[in-house]
């Protein structure tokens, strides 16, 4: 088959780096084909092909500004829904945001293809590159590494359980080496008699994911030793619109009284309500606080809810988004705060300079972020709370679990998200934080979903949105810190090392001076 002619290859060129961006976006929840993420890549990396680095780009920003509207489309109904934009302005934004995170997309391929023509291969480049960015995503800006590629795979059990050792990042790794192998077999399959069949590059994929999905198996199968809790987890459904009336407060607390008074008799270990269960402040309501505390007490289990909290300051006093956990004998054992916040859901960053700027989630104030990372202690076993968004930052699940918890605990209040895919989004990616630390994780979300997930990431049981519900079951602590536990993202420090030594390879090639992209 001869190849397009050059002029036609150009025109088709913003055609196929848009196919990726729709590529990807179908491959994260929902719909979650995650199939597709194996050579979503493909068509932008026949786009780039033999082009400037500039151009590479241009395409690159093209294609993840495609995938990024798909994936974040829902930022229109938190913008417009509570914080009463104009659908114009919240779709300005929305692609503000497509624009921003589209540009690491672009600045992968603009420098695997600038590594390329100094003589360093894609399948070298590329893959290192994504991982560096990806990991630079995770903090800059105080940090946004929802939708990281590797996510996808969510599902696909024997391959990610190498997060243990290498976190999400091993899982992007391995995917865009494979994009890079299948755009490579598509090129010797189609290309003339200089262009080879990458036989030796596609054996080191397969003797890697074969690798990969060994070890997968190896540990689905490894026995658990942890003790066995029984947990309930609640989910009330209040709406968004209503949740910070005071004319709801009664009603609000008997729907959770009432939920988790179906867990009486089932010998359970512990009830979690989700985020802002109680709108209220649990250490100044005194009457509210007491039917909670001695609903702990009457049905014998520890009971984790949450409500903002006040904590003293110097200048002014500090308000936290706050977990309690309530013993069993009503008394309180602890608090967890927030450390980190959403901006512009919990506080407005740069206040000051954007005073026209309001919170997109209603509530009762600007928050600030708690001060340490420190477990529940529960009569079972420690507890590392994760509020909200939290769940999506591996370095605060790692810490708890270095501090001692055996089961991370994720209430979350996705109300705001509506009947979009950001609350399969939402979950996906707390499933990555029960395989790298090998402990359960629980999850209680106002609206859904509510879910419970195994150290081996399987979602044991889950609950469908904007519902009230119930969910019950058992999980098996963790017993063992892992790899990533302990020493962290050493594998995306690798790939970001590696970037940075193979840049100064580019700005200083020793005097060999540049080389032509490689076939």
């Amino acid at each position: 088959m001869r190849p397009f002619p050059e002029q036609c290859r150009v025109s088709a060129a913003p055609l196929l780096a848009a196919l990726s961006g729709v590529l990807l976006a179908l491959s994260f929840p929902s719909p979650g084909l995650s199939l597709l993420a194996w050579g979503a890549l493909v068509p932008l990396l026949a786009a780039v092909r033999d082009r400037t680095p500039l151009s590479a780009f241009k395409f690159g920003f093209l294609a993840g500004f495609v995938a990024y509207i798909g994936v974040f489309y829902w930022l229109n109904i938190v913008m417009t829904t509570y914080g009463k934009l104009p659908l114009a302005v919240s779709f300005s934004l929305t692609l503000v945001m497509a624009a921003y995170l589209a540009l690491y997309v672009g600045a992968a391929t603009a420098l695997a293809s600038l590594g390329e023509r100094r003589g360093i291969p894609l399948p070298l480049g590329l893959p290192v590159v994504w991982v560096a960015l990806e990991f630079l995503r995770a903090y800059f800006l105080t940090g946004f590494p929802w939708a990281l590629l590797g996510y996808t795979q969510y599902r696909t059990l024997p391959l990610i359980q190498i997060a243990d050792i290498t976190g999400v990042y091993g899982v992007s790794f391995l995917l865009v080496l494979a994009n890079v192998v299948l755009f490579r077999m598509v090129r010797g399959i189609r290309g003339k008699g200089d262009i080879r069949y990458p036989l030796a590059l596609s054996a080191l994929l397969v003797a890697l994911l074969g690798a990969c999905i060994g070890y997968g198996f190896v540990g689905l199968n490894a026995p658990e030793s942890g003790r066995t809790v029984r947990v309930a987890l609640a989910q009330g459904n209040i709406p968004q619109d209503i949740k910070w009336n005071p004319a709801f407060q009664e009603e609000t607390v008997s729907i959770y009284e009432r939920l988790s008074r179906r867990s009486a008799g089932g010998g359970f270990d512990l009830v979690v309500w989700p985020e802002s269960s109680l709108p209220f402040f649990f250490e100044k309501e005194p009457v509210y606080s007491a039917r909670v505390s001695n609903l702990a007490k009457e049905l014998g289990v520890s009971l984790i809810v949450s409500s903002p909290a006040v904590e003293k300051g110097v200048m002014k006093d500090r308000l936290l988004n706050s977990a309690f956990l309530i013993d069993t004998d009503g008394t309180t054992l602890g608090r967890a705060d927030k450390v980190h916040l959403v901006p512009f859901g919990e506080y407005v960053p740069l206040a000051k300079l954007l005073p026209f700027v309001s919170k997109m989630v209603e509530g009762i104030g600007d928050f600030s972020p708690g001060g340490e990372i420190v477990p529940l202690r529960a009569r079972f076993g420690s507890l590392g709370v994760l509020v909200c968004f939290e769940g999506i930052f591996p370095e605060i699940s790692r810490e708890y679990v270095r501090q001692g918890a055996t089961m991370l605990v994720n209430i979350t209040n996705d109300a705001w998200f509506g009947r979009s895919s950001a609350p399969y989004q939402h979950l996906s990616m707390t499933v990555f934080r029960a395989v790298e630390n090998r402990v359960p994780l629980v999850r209680s979300a106002n609206t859904g979903i509510t879910a419970i997930i195994d150290s081996r990431g399987h979602i044991v049981r889950m609950t469908g949105l904007f519902h009230e519900a119930l969910l019950t079951g058992e999980v098996r602590a963790g017993s063992r810190l892992t790899f990533y536990t302990r020493y962290g993202d050493l594998f995306a420090w690798f790939c970001v090392l590696s970037a940075l030594a193979r840049g100064m390879v580019i700005l200083f090639p020793g005097g060999k001076g540049g080389r032509e992209p490689m076939p």
